[in-house]
């Protein structure tokens, strides 16, 4: 296919997706198909452990327009997001997830409303089909997220959307290693307009995202997107001296003029044991801001590519 004429390019990042592929796959033609000949569609196995790289060569073989790229390792979702709009020419792009759940049919809501002159069109999930904690803890992510930022992210949306080569090359210039694709584009500033489409159940498996691995991925954008941990720690120090200055001007008041003694032991324990978990927390933050920086200095490539197909890579 000649890159120059594509009109729609769709990535998705692939883990342990290998029962969804072919129908992923089928659904995604017949979808694209009724709006245009020209589409691509670039699926990029992130080191999955089961067989998704067979069924991604599968069905690439036979059709040009489905594209694979096969990683060295597992560097993440957002990092196999990134390898894919790298690799991406379409004039608008859509992102959406491997398992099925976002709809391959409701692309066609998205590329219609986009064609009205938007540049960022993300699906809401109104009735979203997942487990009542992971809905509660997307929920609590962007109330803490957007407490840090000051913004506002709509926590009913994810990856699925389409974006316009503009906004694309955009995002391809940030080049951080710590990256979530959604609260980048939120980032880049270009106006998003919500679109609400239909969730699908997951028919099998569950996530690859652990509770653990979802603690992660809310430290570690948030630290990576703003400086605002730093300034609350700032807050707090002149929060926690201003208080003890006057608890202190206090005590010896009340010594002066009414000869209280001021007992201490107890407090005095329960404040050193305080003010030294306090710092221990604030180094902790810095450290973390510190380790940011030496993974940033590094310079290491984003990911390794292993194999490819239907692609063409040095």
């Amino acid at each position: 296919m000649d890159k120059a004429k594509v009109d729609i390019s769709v990535v998705i990042p692939i883990y342990r997706n290998e029962s969804f592929i072919d129908e992923l796959c089928s659904r995604l033609k017949s979808t694209l198909s009724s709006i245009t000949d020209h589409f691509e569609v670039i699926l990029v196995n992130d080191g999955s452990p089961d067989g998704s790289w067979e069924k991604i060569k599968k069905n690439a073989n036979p059709d040009s327009r489905v594209s694979g790229i096969c990683f060295s390792r597992n560097f993440g979702q957002h990092i196999a997001i990134t390898a894919g709009l790298d690799f991406s020419s379409g004039n608008r792009v859509v992102i959406m997830d491997g398992d099925l759940q976002d709809k391959p049919e409701e692309i066609i809501k998205l590329y219609n409303k986009a064609g009205e002159g938007h540049d960022v069109v993300v699906a809401r999930r109104k009735e979203r089909k997942d487990r009542f904690f992971k809905k509660m803890f997307s929920k609590l992510f962007y109330r803490v997220f957007d407490f840090f930022v000051g913004g506002k992210t709509e926590s009913t949306a994810a990856n699925f959307g389409i974006y316009s080569r503009k906004v694309i090359d955009n995002f391809n210039k940030m080049r951080e290693q710590k990256r979530f694709f959604p609260l980048f584009i939120h980032w880049l500033g270009f106006e998003a307009v919500y679109v609400d489409v239909e969730h699908g159940e997951r028919v099998t498996g569950g996530s690859a995202y652990t509770f653990s691995k979802r603690i992660n991925l809310a430290l570690d954008t948030i630290l990576s997107l703003t400086n605002k941990p730093l300034k609350f720690t700032i807050k707090l120090g002149m929060i926690l001296s201003i208080i003890s200055f006057f608890f202190g001007a206090i005590m010896i008041l009340k010594y002066i003029i009414w000869g209280v003694p001021i007992q201490g032991w107890t407090s005095l324990i329960v404040s050193v044991y305080f003010l030294g978990g306090l710092l221990l927390f604030i180094s902790g933050i810095l450290g973390l801001y510190i380790g940011k920086i030496f993974d940033e200095v590094k310079r290491r490539p984003l990911y390794i590519i292993d194999k490819v197909i239907n692609i063409e890579h040095e």
